[in-house]
């Protein structure tokens, strides 16, 4: 028997936590017909308005007037006027272009934890932690918002009170794209042809996305514009979306950063987001994590990596062996490569290697699902944890009345490919508080961590909240090792 405390704190999904995002009508039509309304204003009409929005709205956000003004001038090509308008009208324009979102009000689900890169000002024992969590807001859109909190010598586990606001970070559009790196991807998808040969000639060895753009409409414009042609160059535009940066102001507190959907291939949620502290042979610390970016239709697995959780840069993930969801780091190379867990068929836990990060050929079946709390599915609850005893590995597994339980792996610390412990039953199942919820009888985690000899397991109940348990690691490696 292995001792699991649920510690009672509990997460709720907050409808008060709002972001401003951009409004677009339907119909370029509309967009005219709704700023010609404006325009038809006085000025004592348009600064009476714009000051009743700023009354309501004005405190719930920072900087909002100045995303009113960013929005009008995405927006002036539609006023059809050439005529000077104010300040207040311009910002009138662009709050009638802007909307509140709820991110998290369906659900505040699938957390992964990791150690603050600030351990500073402590007492004796205590550790920082940084909570990730997938968000649900309005039409099942999934992002990534933070907590942060502190676990004390006791494991005592204190959450910090988050703020009310929550503001989207600055995109980066023109990052450096490495050229070899493109060329393999162009490749894997089927799109390095005659037409992105051409493209990419002319590039240098490192680009940004303007002068792809417009290497790429200057082969549309001088070589035989045929459908095809067409076709590749919306492919090597939307793969270099898919791959950008953000940044947030050292000014907003963690809890105020949101990771949320920003191109196509991520229009439809960035879900189940896995952190890893990385730690590579050079010493050097980066914090990775894999999600996955859905676009309604296409799942992409997507890597993300930050060494101070204020710059960030996306990347695709490529290869073979990435063809499903649920993949996990590990902290460290082992033997000089890169090691993932994944899935690759809905069913069984992969274990795959690689010289590069970004790039993705083998993979070998890990674990089948074997006992019946399992039987439909197994899949890992966030990156393997370095023990003296080997790996551990915190997995789901779906049975019955697709019920999600959790459970844990040992693999060997030289040959992760080896598996030397597994639990017959299930570590933490839903009890009857937890089995309720938007998808019911659910328990998942994307990620814990260890502190003082105590497994620090957050996980979400039924998709819907999030709470924490906490587990002695040497009764756990016992009954794994029986």
């Amino acid at each position: 028997m292995v001792t699991v405390q649920r510690t009672g704190i509990i997460l709720h999904p907050n409808q008060r936590r709002v972001l401003f995002r951009p409004f677009t009508p339907t119909s370029e039509e509309r967009i005219t017909h709704i700023i010609g309304r404006i325009l038809s204003l006085s000025e004592a009409e348009v600064e009476n308005q714009l000051a009743q929005v700023c009354a309501e709205f004005g405190e719930r956000h920072h900087n909002l007037g100045k995303f009113f003004l960013k929005r009008y001038e995405q927006l002036r090509k539609y006023a059809l006027t050439d005529q000077p308008l104010s300040k207040a009208r311009q910002m009138l324009i662009g709050a009638y272009f802007t909307q509140e979102y709820a991110l998290e009000s369906a659900g505040l689900l699938n957390p992964s934890i990791v150690w603050h890169p600030d351990q500073s000002g402590l007492p004796e024992g205590c550790r920082r932690f940084i909570l990730s969590l997938r968000a649900i807001g309005e039409g099942h859109i999934s992002s990534v918002t933070f907590r942060s909190g502190m676990v004390d010598a006791e494991n005592r586990i204190t959450l910090y009170q988050p703020t009310p606001f929550v503001t989207l970070p600055e995109i980066a559009h023109n990052p450096a794209y490495e050229k070899a790196l493109f060329q393999k991807k162009l490749a894997e998808l089927g799109l390095y042809n005659e037409f992105s040969y051409q493209v990419l000639e002319e590039l240098s060895d490192f680009f940004t996305f303007s002068e792809l753009e417009n290497r790429v409409r200057y082969a549309l414009e001088r070589g035989i514009n045929l459908r095809s042609h067409r076709t590749t160059a919306r492919g090597i535009l939307s793969l270099a979306t898919s791959n950008y940066e953000i940044r947030f102001s050292p000014e907003q507190q963690l809890s105020e950063r949101i990771i949320f959907p920003s191109t196509p291939a991520e229009i439809k949620g960035i879900e189940d987001a896995r952190f890893v502290e990385f730690h590579d042979d050079d010493g050097t610390v980066t914090y990775y994590a894999t999600y996955t970016a859905y676009d309604g239709t296409v799942i992409l697995p997507q890597l993300l990596e930050t060494k101070d959780f204020l710059h960030f840069k996306i990347s695709t993930l490529n290869g073979p062996a990435i063809q499903n969801k649920g993949m996990a780091l590990f902290p460290r190379k082992i033997r000089g490569k890169y090691v993932m867990l994944g899935r690759q068929d809905n069913e069984n836990l992969f274990l795959m290697y690689s010289d590069h990060i970004h790039f993705w050929y083998t993979h070998e079946v890990l674990l089948h699902p074997t006992y019946p709390w399992e039987f439909v599915q197994i899949g890992n609850c966030g990156s393997p944890i370095e023990t003296e005893a080997g790996w551990l590995v915190i997995t789901h597994g779906v049975g019955a009345m697709r019920k999600y339980s959790i459970g844990a792996v040992l693999l060997d610390l030289e040959d992760p490919s080896k598996v030397i412990g597994r639990l017959r039953e299930p570590l933490l199942k839903p009890n009857e508080n937890e089995r309720e919820g938007y998808v019911p009888n659910v328990v998942y985690s994307c990620g814990s961590v260890l502190h003082n000899r105590h497994l620090i397991l957050p996980y979400a109940m039924s998709d819907y909240a999030s709470t924490f348990a906490i587990i002695p690691l040497d009764e756990l490696l016992a009954a794994l090792r029986h």
